[in-house]
């Protein structure tokens, strides 16, 4: 008989307690279920996003891989070239994603904890209404062109005189020069300046400013005469509304080879390895040297994109020091990998100076480096 009939049995579960039990396992079973279906969600919804990764990294002293064969990225026939040794790397970028094929939700938060990586709006990188052929096409002919100017940025260093022209490629809409300039035309000074770079024309132009008239002195089928173009004010700089591109007619031969690659930022690389092949000494001194930059014939360094996974990709090289454009030192202060030093150039003397500098262990804390502020 029991003593306590109004209590329950230590072994039988209460009404109540079997009853909240049930209710946990189905508030568990539903927040599965949510979470289950939200990472479905997040795995196969695409974003409008891309990602960028450090890419490939080509030594401008070394070969690439063509067709199975090796061959020299940088190869000078005719002419007396010196050993070389250490690496002189240029750094690309690679993305993952395409128009209507771009990563999933899981990836962009993986990309977005990498430090490696960067996440970008697809627009930046794919601009809409341009097809995917035409931006291959348009990346290839920057290549092209900056290859062209590194070899005459290379030469001018070196001392070599040779025609530069900046040729009309054609006139903008609504342009200021419409009359006085032609496509074929070749500018040869801005108000008695001469120019024999686009960034040259560019800064003759801005010091002229909008609303004057600028005199220019141009070549046209042979002929040199001079005209006047009166520039416009266009997002805060002046402009005369031509589009123009470099001619050169180089005094000896250099072949650059790099194929895959599209782009401008090679530029300062290739420069530096043209003229380490072509004068007695290794330039880097046996040092791991990379670095990036577009450059024009006058030896202006410029800036680039994705320099972020450019300095990963060099430190994942093995890369110990880095010339950085100085007009990208705001993206770099805070993302230097450790053990990478980091050099901000504005010329191709600038960046020769620091790589020989560093081939005799004479680099000082007196160079220009990215720093906050």
């Amino acid at each position: 008989m029991a003593l306590f009939a109004d209590e329950p049995s230590p072994h039988a579960p209460s009404s109540a307690r079997y009853e909240r039990r049930p209710l946990r396992e189905r508030i568990g079973w539903a927040s599965l279920t949510i979470a289950t279906a939200v990472a479905v969600v997040f795995a196969l919804v695409p974003t409008p996003y891309v990602i960028e990764r450090p890419g490939p990294v080509y030594d401008t002293l070394g070969t690439a891989d063509r067709d199975g064969e090796a061959v020299p990225l940088i190869e000078i026939p005719d002419e007396r070239t010196y050993p070389t040794d250490g690496q002189l790397n240029l750094l690309t970028v690679s993305v993952i994603g395409l128009p209507g094929q771009t990563p999933n939700w899981l990836e962009v938060l993986a990309a977005w904890m990498d430090r490696t990586r960067s996440v970008v709006p697809v627009e930046a990188v794919f601009p809409a209404g341009v097809s995917n052929e035409d931006r291959d096409a348009q990346n290839e002919a920057a290549m092209v062109d900056s290859q062209q100017d590194a070899i005459a940025a290379a030469l001018v260093e070196l001392g070599y005189d040779f025609p530069r022209e900046v040729t009309v490629a054609g006139l903008l809409e609504d342009s200021p020069a419409d009359g006085a300039i032609a496509e074929g035309d070749v500018i040869v000074s801005v108000n008695g300046r001469d120019v024999h770079s686009v960034d040259e024309l560019r800064g003759a132009v801005q010091e002229n400013g909008p609303d004057a008239a600028a005199s220019l002195v141009i070549v046209r089928d042979g002929v040199e005469q001079t005209v006047e173009v009166t520039p416009v004010d266009r997002g805060g700089t002046s402009v005369i509304g031509v589009g123009v591109r470099m001619r050169y007619e180089f005094p000896i031969e250099v072949e650059l080879q790099l194929d895959n690659v599209g782009g401008p930022s090679a530029g300062m690389m290739f420069a530096l390895g043209v003229v380490d092949k072509l004068t007695p000494g290794a330039m880097t001194g046996g040092e791991n040297v990379a670095g990036t930059g577009t450059i024009d014939s006058a030896g202006e360094v410029g800036p680039i994109g994705g320099i972020r996974q450019k300095l990963w990709g060099a430190s994942d090289a093995g890369a110990d020091w880095f010339l950085a454009p100085e007009a990208n030192c705001g993206e770099v202060v805070g993302h230097v990998p450790d053990g990478l030093e980091v050099f901000a150039v504005s010329t191709l003397e600038e960046a020769r100076t620091v790589v020989e500098d560093l081939a005799d262990g004479a680099v000082t804390g007196s160079y220009p480096s990215c720093t906050a502020g």
